[in-house]
């Protein structure tokens, strides 16, 4: 029998998992800025020092499955309980680290304890409010799942800059001691939760971590390994589809499974993730594109990247609380398909983009991109759980939230794939035009060599540098128009997912 007390005010409840909820989102972008500092400081190659960021979702994407059964054997309030406190030590852990394997250790732990955070986090605040509050409960909540990644990058600059990289993991330390004490006090098990402590299910955990873990890392570092021109890639593909599909049939032949699959027999719950899944695919694909665009194509430094990214954050901030209220009026649909045409809008926007870009050509797109992802995430999250009862809530966020975060991973990976071999293309195809006999291509050599011989460059060099320079511009250019082709694939995949919008749950439901 799990205890039980009086239940807390809903809005005292609210502030404690929204603490957790904005601290474990914050952890997932907050690094990537400083990963570079990281490097120089402990004698790291860039490959390595990538398994910083690597460690941290390998681990959250392993976790989240497991919380249903693991807030069952040992109580929910005692598990989230353990997460923030695993979580807040190893943060201090991560700012403390003497060497590169030290990090990746700590790191890796620190991302059990926020996998686990964020689907628990979510799980309770939906329990805790009535039907009618649903959608504008998840429009506060998600200003921290959402807001927390976009102002990471921002955030974590500012404090590598002023400071340095480990201040990034210190941070977390006051939170999460203010965070403990406010569980302990606020947070308790519901009347419902029945406590498991029979067999586990060894052969679906074994399975799922396997599965799940060579899924993540072949995602993670296919483009960096060249995919399947490598061995390992190709081993970790083949242990990926085999540990998952061993994993389904286990789970859904089993008694008492690990992982409740047969969730996804609710039309509204599977309809509700895959398209939450293919808004990770557009928000994590474009948290890596845009400061790629703003750093390596404009110039941009790591802190003006995060400050020009603000729009899009500010507008979400906007949108969500709005979303939330206007959903028990028009229903999942509207608001989704609404959505989803805006932020293709902005995507199509930002595929129409130069090297003569200004902040008013960014700030403009990435403005309609925020009111959109904020529709669709509150509108989408909200009808996925509309017909879960509460007994599953917690097991339904766990895989509402992975898939999100898988997605997202494969969304990275296509567009960095696509990115590079369209750049590629586009050099290639740029090139063949200019041929330096043709009169164009002359002429600007001549003014490139007059130019450089104003500034006093020797006679001799005059044609290299021109040539050097022509080069360089080429490639700018080129990987401008592989910017482009990625963004309006994005644009083209919220066009193709629209008509999915009709098959969620309508206003409701039971």
């Amino acid at each position: 029998m799990s205890s039980t007390k009086p239940a807390a005010n809903k809005w005292l409840i609210t502030l404690t998992v929204m603490m957790a909820t904005i601290m474990a989102a914050l952890d997932i972008s907050i690094v990537n800025v400083a990963l570079p500092y990281m490097r120089g400081n402990l004698g790291a190659s860039v490959e390595e020092i990538t398994w910083v960021a690597t460690g941290y979702l390998l681990s959250n994407v392993i976790i989240m499955p497991m919380i249903a059964m693991l807030t069952a054997r040992f109580g929910r309030r005692s598990f989230y309980l353990f997460s923030i406190l695993l979580f807040t030590l190893t943060s201090m852990l991560c700012g403390v680290a003497w060497n590169l394997s030290s990090l990746i250790f700590f790191r890796t732990l620190q991302g059990i304890g926020g996998g686990s955070i964020i689907p628990i986090s979510q799980a309770i605040l939906r329990e805790s409010f009535p039907p009618e509050e649903q959608g504008k409960i998840i429009g506060i909540y998600g200003l921290g799942v959402i807001l927390g990644p976009a102002f990471g990058p921002t955030l974590g600059g500012w404090l590598t800059d002023t400071y340095s990289w480990r201040w990034i993991f210190f941070i977390n330390v006051p939170v999460g001691l203010l965070n403990l004490i406010l569980i302990t006090r606020y947070i308790h098990d519901p009347p419902y939760l029945v406590r498991d402590k029979g067999r586990l299910d060894y052969g679906g955990l074994a399975f799922l971590t396997v599965g799940l873990g060579c899924l993540q890392l072949f995602l993670e570092k296919g483009e960096q390994w060249d995919w399947f021109e490598s061995e390992w890639i190709v081993w970790l593909a083949v242990l990926a589809a085999a540990g998952l599909v061993l994993f389904v049939w286990r789970e859904l032949s089993c008694r008492k499974p690990a992982v409740d699959l047969r969730l996804f027999r609710d039309r509204s719950f599977a309809t509700g993730t895959f398209l939450g899944g293919i808004f990770g695919i557009a928000l994590y694909g474009s948290l890596f594109l845009l400061p790629l665009f703003l750093q390596e194509i404009l110039g941009y430094t790591a802190l003006n990247s995060g400050l020009t990214m603000m729009p899009r954050s500010l507008a979400m901030a906007l949108t969500m609380p709005l979303a939330g209220r206007l959903y028990n009026r028009s229903g999942p649909r509207l608001l989704v398909g609404t959505g989803m045409l805006v932020s293709a809008f902005s995507f199509w926007q930002l595929s129409r983009l130069n090297l003569g870009v200004g902040y008013w050509d960014i700030f403009v797109p990435q403005a309609l991109q925020g009111v959109g992802f904020g529709l669709v995430f509150v509108s989408i999250t909200t009808s996925a759980m509309l017909t879960i009862e509460k007994s599953r809530m917690t097991a339904a966020t766990g895989l509402y939230v992975v898939m999100r975060q898988i997605f997202g991973s494969i969304g990275i990976a296509l567009v960095a794939t696509e990115l590079t071999r369209s750049q590629t293309r586009s050099h290639v195809i740029l090139a063949e035009h200019l041929n330096p006999y043709r009169d164009i291509v002359g002429r600007w050599l001549a003014a490139g060599g007059k130019a450089f011989a104003a500034q006093g460059t020797a006679p001799s060099l005059l044609s290299d540098k021109s040539l050097h320079l022509l080069e360089a511009m080429t490639g700018r250019h080129a990987a401008m128009l592989a910017f482009n082709h990625v963004f309006f694939l994005l644009a083209l995949l919220f066009i193709v997912s629209f008509p999915l919008t009709f098959l969620l749950q309508s206003k409701r439901g039971r």
